[in-house]
């Protein structure tokens, strides 16, 4: 069970975000909107949202978790593949500080974006992508065992993250969609498969046993209330338009 989440406001700067949707720039206005309404979400399942201020510096740095991973032993900082995200590292583990005291990083050539990490109970699965590379992961499995935790590599093919293609739901309940309904690493699971023309839903995520899905993609919402789940529904429109997702928004711990 999780009890705190970490969220940051986005800047204004978001409109100039990475992205390869091609959904148009987003409406920054809304975004302030929606992102309330997110942490309204977070605080009904029963967290306490500790909300950072906007970062005008980094255009992408409302999407926290790429920056850090937090496991029950310690925070991993992590070493973002792309560029221009580097610096946001800094300023995360400022505010971790209060709340581990065992923090490592990832080391260059090391690469590695949390985004590409799902955590099913002790073991860690780790997407191998453009944005984490394999020594990144090395790394962090080594950081893992330390704790008798665990962790193997998912290569990815179509995918920016690991995450944009499947969710862990707990329970052995795994959301997945397109190269991840066949991948030999997820037939233990049982799947709940999300149809192409919704793949962006693959990115939900379980708190506390309710799962937040984006809104406006039915099938999904659907598929995983027939497996027994509350869902809450948020619209991160906005946020789609930078390739960002519900788990992007949040670091929950």
């Amino acid at each position: 069970m999780f009890t705190k989440a970490i969220v940051r406001t986005p800047a204004p700067s978001m409109v100039n975000g990475l992205t390869s949707a091609q959904l148009g720039k987003p409406d920054y206005n809304l975004a302030i909107k929606q992102h309330a309404e997110y942490i309204k979400a977070l605080e009904s399942c029963g967290l306490d949202v500790i909300c950072l201020d906007a970062d005008p510096d980094f255009p992408d740095s409302t999407f926290v978790e790429d920056v850090a991973l937090l496991t029950a032993n310690s925070a991993i900082i992590t070493n973002p593949g792309a560029l221009s995200r580097r610096g946001e590292v800094k300023g995360m583990r400022a505010i971790l500080d209060d709340y581990y005291t065992q923090i490592y990083a990832i080391q260059s050539p090391g690469t590695l974006e949390a985004g590409d990490v799902m955590m099913v109970g002790t073991h860690f699965y780790i997407g191998l992508s453009e944005r984490t590379n394999r020594n990144g992961a090395e790394q962090l499995i080594a950081n893992l065992e330390s704790y008798e935790l665990s962790g193997s590599v998912v290569e990815l093919k179509d995918v920016l993250h690991l995450k944009t293609g499947v969710a862990y739901l707990e329970h052995n309940n795994l959301v997945a969609c397109g190269e991840f309904l066949s991948h030999p690493d997820f037939q233990e699971f049982n799947l709940i498969p999300i149809d192409a023309t919704e793949s962006y839903a693959a990115n939900c995520i379980w708190v506390n046993d309710t799962v937040l899905v984006p809104l406006g993609f039915p099938k999904t919402r659907e598929a995983i209330r027939s497996v027994g789940y509350q869902t809450v529904e948020i619209d991160v429109s906005e946020f789609q338009k930078l390739d960002g997702g519900l788990s992007c928004l949040s670091l929950r711990f």
